[in-house]
């Protein structure tokens, strides 16, 4: 091992360590305020919400650094969960390909297409969120189920809501696709028969898939105007110019006089069954 090797393993396990110590205070801290809540009946909120997830009644050292470890482990899971078991991956795609369309680059900005696409979200998950809550965590903090059933009523919403989705689409072939490569016996199109580990990847192609459809016809009319005006320029000999700053504004006029964000947001409801 030469010099440099060894110079940034030293500075790993000096990560480490700090790491550790940090998490260690930190559990320290909250063994503290969870004593201190105990005693006095205040409500400290990051120890309850702790206790009240993990199903804990106190805190036991080391256990429960790693049951913090594995809290923390879930908590970057569920941005996956959102974009990849939820509507987000369509809704996002269209409306990056419908500001492609505009060619108005970096307008509107990633953060105003990511919030909507992120409200919109919200709107069309409310049926499965609400039932979720209802059947899932509202008895799991009453202390009426157990984690493991609160598990499975919770993932029942979102299997029927991914299912649905990919027989609305007519993509059934990407779930078939999916039960022969995974070597089934019998490959079957029924829900209670059909793996959470196959129905989302054939979810998520699917949706991939329905995305890129209804983008193509997005991009049709402004094609259309482009081409026009490119053929507009051609014939003044005016070839030098940039047909896109001409096309720009028409595009512009055209989606506003049409209600076009309206018309999308619309549609991308609509698509869900809304």
């Amino acid at each position: 091992m030469n010099r440099k090797s060894k110079r940034l393993l030293v500075r790993f396990l000096f990560l480490c360590l700090v790491l550790a110590a940090l998490i260690g205070a930190f559990t320290a801290a909250l063994a503290q305020a969870g004593e201190m809540a105990q005693d006095s009946g205040a409500n400290v909120f990051p120890f309850n919400l702790l206790t009240d997830f993990l199903g804990s009644q106190g805190v036991d050292g080391a256990s429960t650094t790693i049951e913090l470890i594995l809290l923390l482990t879930i908590l970057t899971l569920v941005p996956s969960i959102l974009v990849m078991m939820t509507s987000f991956t369509r809704i996002v795609i269209i409306l990056s390909f419908t500001r492609n369309a505009m060619g108005t680059q970096q307008t509107p900005p990633n953060q105003v297409i990511v919030g909507l696409a992120l409200f919109l979200t919200f709107f069309t998950m409310y049926g499965p969120i609400t039932e979720i809550m209802n059947n899932a965590w509202v008895p799991y903090r009453a202390e009426e189920i157990e984690v493991d059933e609160a598990f499975d009523r919770a993932v029942g919403p979102l299997r029927q809501f991914m299912y649905d989705q990919i027989r609305l689409q007519n993509n059934s072939s990407d779930l078939r696709e999916f039960l022969i490569l995974s070597k089934r016996d019998m490959p079957s199109e029924s829900l209670d028969e059909i793996p959470t580990h196959i129905l989302i990847p054939a979810f998520i192609t699917s949706e991939i898939k329905t995305a890129f459809r209804i983008g193509f016809y997005i991009f049709i009319p402004f094609i259309v105007i482009d081409m026009i005006v490119a053929s507009a320029l051609m014939s003044m000999g005016m070839m030098m110019l940039p047909p896109v700053m001409i096309s720009l504004p028409f595009k512009i006029m055209l989606f506003v006089l049409v209600d076009g964000w309206n018309l999308v947001v619309t549609s991308i409801i609509k698509g869900f069954g809304g």
